[in-house]
């Protein structure tokens, strides 16, 4: 769907794990699977007494996706966003419901991080993370700096009318809200259905609630960073509980220039891809949108930032950084409940 959700999410390994000496229910999960936003998404439900017929279930879960993805998804010409970006300086575009809450809480992230801003999608592509062919020589300063000028979620004015920016050329991208926004929204969906025990998936991000048969937990792999080249391997794993959980790294999506290597997370203060140690982070909370866009501004901000954010705004958060010594971790203390000790 986004512009770049494919670069600003890490697939989760996700598996289910029985607890030792329990026995498996006879009651089975309605499972669902399909395409939306340039992704996959894969849907469990443990429907308890309350039957829940598969094939209307699918129409519903697409219907709410297509629903978002016309808001918010850059590659069709006629959506919300697109519609947004179109505008001319100073003028209030009434918008959906679904719109508003993204982009109220990108602002609200934006500001309160100052790492992530949904307006920044231009200077991506300058430095040839976007959809456009990436560049054969370094930005110029002058280039950056005038990219900069022309991002930021200060120029955004969202009323009770609608949504204006001040610059005409400003654009939205919710690469890293929008697809948590479309787990927020089926999780939605089956919760007024009256079911309480469901994981959802889209893309590798999650969200999962109640538990499986028999009171199992939901126990979730946060994938190993430095796996050799082609493999998936396990680092930790978790049991969230009631949470969405959401992971950015950015040891897969990277080139080399003039000798230096060049992630793909763009820090909105310099203009410049990041150049630090810290490779992954996992956030939890109980929305996906903001555990999306969560782990993208702290992986931004790097180890200390990132370590002092999250305990100072109490937030569940793993990080992982790769020195010289080798991997090293950290887990906020908001994050500790949530280990499984055994691994």
């Amino acid at each position: 769907m986004q512009k770049l959700s494919y670069l600003f999410s890490v697939i989760f390994l996700v598996f289910f794990l029985s607890a030792c000496g329990q026995q498996q229910s006879q009651l089975k999960p309605v499972e669902i699977n399909g395409k939306t936003m340039g992704t996959t998404y894969n849907i469990k439900v443990f429907p308890g007494p309350i039957a829940l017929e598969a094939d209307r279930f699918k129409k519903e879960v697409d219907e709410t996706l297509i629903a978002v993805n016309q808001s918010m998804s850059t590659y069709i010409p006629d959506s919300e966003i697109n519609r947004f970006n179109r505008l001319d300086a100073n003028t209030v575009m009434p918008i959906s419901g679904d719109f508003r809450t993204v982009v109220a809480e990108s602002i609200r992230l934006g500001e309160s991080t100052k790492t992530l801003d949904v307006t920044m999608g231009p200077l991506i592509d300058l430095w040839g993370f976007g959809p456009d062919k990436r560049p054969t020589k370094r930005p110029l300063q002058s280039e950056i700096e005038a990219m900069q000028a022309n991002i930021g979620v200060n120029k955004l004015q969202l009323t009770s009318e609608g949504l204006a920016k001040t610059l005409p050329h400003l654009e939205l991208s919710f690469s890293a809200t929008a697809k948590g926004y479309g787990i927020d929204k089926v999780a939605e969906l089956i919760e007024k259905k009256g079911f309480s025990n469901y994981m959802v998936e889209i893309g590798g991000e999650l969200r999962i609630s109640g538990s499986k048969p028999e009171g199992a937990p939901w126990r979730i792999a946060i994938e190993k960073p430095d796996a050799p080249a082609g493999q998936r391997q396990i680092h930790r794993v978790v049991e969230p509980g009631n949470n969405a959980i959401a992971t950015s790294g950015d040891y897969r999506i990277f080139y080399e220039m003039d000798g230096e290597v060049f992630t793909h997370l763009i820090d909105p203060g310099t203009g410049k891809p990041v150049r630090h140690d810290l490779v992954s982070v996992t956030v939890l909370h109980p929305s996906a949108m903001t555990a999306d866009g969560l782990a993208t501004a702290l992986t931004v901000m790097g180890t200390q930032r990132a370590r002092a954010y999250a305990e100072e705004h109490n937030l569940p958060v793993y990080l992982i950084s790769k020195t010289d010594a080798g991997l090293e971790t950290f887990s906020s203390t908001a994050f500790e409940p949530y280990l499984d000790v055994k691994k």
